[in-house]
């Protein structure tokens, strides 16, 4: 994939993205109903609190779905790659890309792991590759 344009960020996602810098995955929590609350924002979508605190997330999960771009020059990138909705142990949901095998071999409930593509501000993307031995 050609270079991915540096993310935007809100306060309430700062947290996240410095996590990243030293390649931790990390989820915002409501303290006042213990869920996690994926996108990050001021108050939990589920109590309305604002008792809201960041958890290190182990980066292990499973594809939910996955599509495949076969026409990346419309992306700005070179070959087809896979895009997913990835459940992860914790309960969030991300949309990331898996990497680290062919897109076609990117399946529903395949086991991955959180993985870092550096971006150049000192920041990291994160994917996902395959987590062979993840139950």
């Amino acid at each position: 994939m050609s270079p991915r344009p540096l993310p935007t960020t809100s306060p309430e996602a700062e947290p996240f993205w410095e996590a990243t810098r030293e390649r931790r995955l990390v989820l915002q929590w409501c303290t006042a109903c213990d869920r996690v609350v994926q996108f990050p924002r001021a108050l939990c979508p589920f109590c309305a609190q604002s008792f809201l605190e960041w958890r290190e997330a182990t980066g292990l999960g499973r594809v939910y779905a996955v599509t495949i771009e076969n026409r990346p020059e419309a992306m700005g990138a070179g070959e087809p790659y896979a895009i997913a909705l990835v459940d992860l142990d914790e309960g969030a949901r991300l949309m990331t890309n898996v990497v680290g095998c062919a897109p076609a071999q990117v399946r529903i409930g395949m086991a991955v792991r959180v993985t870092w593509e550096p971006l150049p501000d000192g920041r990291h993307y994160p994917l996902f590759e395959p987590a062979g031995g993840h139950p």
